[in-house]
């Protein structure tokens, strides 16, 4: 399993991902809280190359306020 980062903002129903390193996930990859719940999939990698950004999608029934701050990974 990958760390995808910190979940730093919502924007436009997407959760806006900070990635750790120069590493990020494939369009598509499952996000994952710590409890190993499934909260969502990156739809979209922007930002700098050194450490870019990942949007993901949340799933049905996720609030995208109560991911602000949490750590996920990627499965």
């Amino acid at each position: 399993m990958q760390r995808l980062g910190e979940v730093v903002r919502t924007a436009q129903g997407l959760a806006v991902v900070r990635c750790p390193d120069d590493d990020p996930p494939d369009v598509g990859t499952e996000a994952v809280d710590e409890q190993l719940t499934v909260v969502g999939r990156v739809v979209d990698v922007f930002g700098p190359v050194s450490r870019p950004y990942v949007a993901v999608t949340p799933d049905e029934g996720v609030a995208l306020a109560t991911l602000v701050g949490q750590k996920l990974y990627a499965r």
